[in-house]
């Protein structure tokens, strides 16, 4: 139970109790619109339990392993999806495998199905997954180009969204991160920018790319901020929340920043308003709203969800636990204050020098108080030969992986 509950539980009558309500009317009166709104059912969630999803796990596999084909995907990270109006469901991927799948037993002579060494990697990937939960396609890859030598995209949250306010034609927005190649420790590129890229529905055609906040100007690259990560949308808003990479250069957390447009405007800069600090503005300099840099923080990625009131925010945890457990803070805002972090779990891992990563909510697959997330797994050495090595060796640790949530209210 938070402090403040706890206090209220104590407070006595008489002057005390009238001082409680003056104080508790004046600090309602100064809360943002959609806090108030969620007032009544704002308040702690936690994990209270948790399963591997079985289906949704053993549907990656199927079809990462189908050896028919030999330009679709076999394995990928930066997992995010979004339902489309007609109940498909599209994935998002950043750096992808294509090729075809072997085996097993592999070439070392283990029971674990293989790829190629020779196999395409590409920088992004979209998969195609049927009403009733079958991945069918992947569209043709990469599907957003480089947008200059030595740069990439990798997509991250996608919404549908109107092609205009008003208008009764949809689009699906994706959000992008840019990055550039840079020496050590910017082994996953440095960040560089955040555009929005709208595909048209049905048939999910790239129409056009638009560039929203450059970070070319900041020059310390451990704190230029790229948005995207996830997306929540609340009444007439799109909040969008973002991180800075300050685990490249060693600090122990990442800090948090959040955005909100309009919606139908996600691809218009202009709509664009950040998060200071204190206040909505439209300049780019965002003020981090969780993260100390020590104790409290986020991963490089991160997601979040609404349930009823509360903003709930999954992460993998700083430190050294950060290689193995998700943990979550929430909020009655996306501005916060954010509290926690809350008791984490620790999802099921292959064996091995693995590490999970990249958390993300899939809220088109949740439902009856159920909450899908997934996360991503690779080998700890990302940088060496023998991490290519054991990803190819062994294609089940490039793959998401699937675990059923239920929260509580505190």
């Amino acid at each position: 139970m938070p402090d403040d509950a706890r206090a209220r539980r104590q407070a006595g009558t008489g002057l005390g109790l009238v001082l409680a309500l003056v104080c508790a009317a004046l600090l309602l009166t100064a809360l943002p619109h959609h806090e108030r709104e969620g007032g009544g059912t704002c308040g702690e969630r936690t994990v209270t339990s948790w399963t591997g999803d079985t289906a949704l796990n053993t549907e990656f596999t199927r079809y990462g392993d189908d050896p028919t084909r030999t330009d679709d995907w076999t394995g990928g990270d930066g997992t995010h999806s979004v339902r489309l109006p007609d109940g498909r469901v599209l994935w998002l991927f950043s750096d992808t495998y294509l090729g075809q799948v072997h085996g097993p037993p592999n070439p070392a002579g283990e029971s674990y199905a293989w790829r190629d060494p020779s196999a395409p990697l590409v920088r992004n990937s979209a998969v195609v997954m049927s009403r009733s939960g079958r991945l069918e396609s992947t569209l043709p890859a990469p599907l957003f180009p480089d947008p200059a030598p030595n740069q990439w995209r990798w997509p991250v949250a996608a919404r549908v969204e109107p092609r205009s306010p008003g208008s009764s034609e949809q689009v699906v927005r994706v959000l992008l991160w840019t990055r550039t190649t840079g020496a050590y420790p910017w082994i996953y590129g440095v960040p560089t920018a955040t555009e929005v890229a709208t595909l048209s529905l049905p048939d999910l055609r790239v129409e056009g790319i638009v560039r929203i906040l450059g970070q070319e100007q900041v020059p310390d690259a451990s704190r230029r901020v790229l948005f995207g990560t996830t997306a929540v949308t609340d009444g007439d808003w799109t909040y969008v929340f973002g991180g800075d990479d300050a685990q490249a250069a060693s600090r122990p957390a990442s800090q948090a920043y959040v955005a909100r447009v309009p919606l139908g405007r996600l691809d218009r800069p202009s709509a664009w308003e950040y998060w200071d600090g204190s206040a909505w503005t439209a300049r780019g300099t965002p003020g981090a709203v969780l993260g100390d840099g020590r104790g409290t923080g986020v991963g490089s990625a991160f997601t979040v969800v609404r349930d009823s009131g509360t903003y709930v925010l999954f992460t993998m945890a700083a430190g050294t636990r950060g290689l193995t457990t998700v943990t979550s803070y929430w909020a009655c805002a996306p501005t916060g204050p954010w509290h926690g972090p809350t008791r984490g779990f620790s999802p099921p891992l292959p064996q091995g020098q693995v590490a999970a990563y990249n958390p993300q909510a899939h809220p088109a697959l949740s439902g009856g108080g159920r909450l899908v997330l997934s996360y991503d797994v690779n080998w700890l050495d990302a940088t060496g030969v023998s991490a290519q090595a054991n990803l190819s060796r062994n294609v089940s640790l490039y793959r998401p992986r699937f675990v059923t949530l239920r929260l509580s209210r505190g």
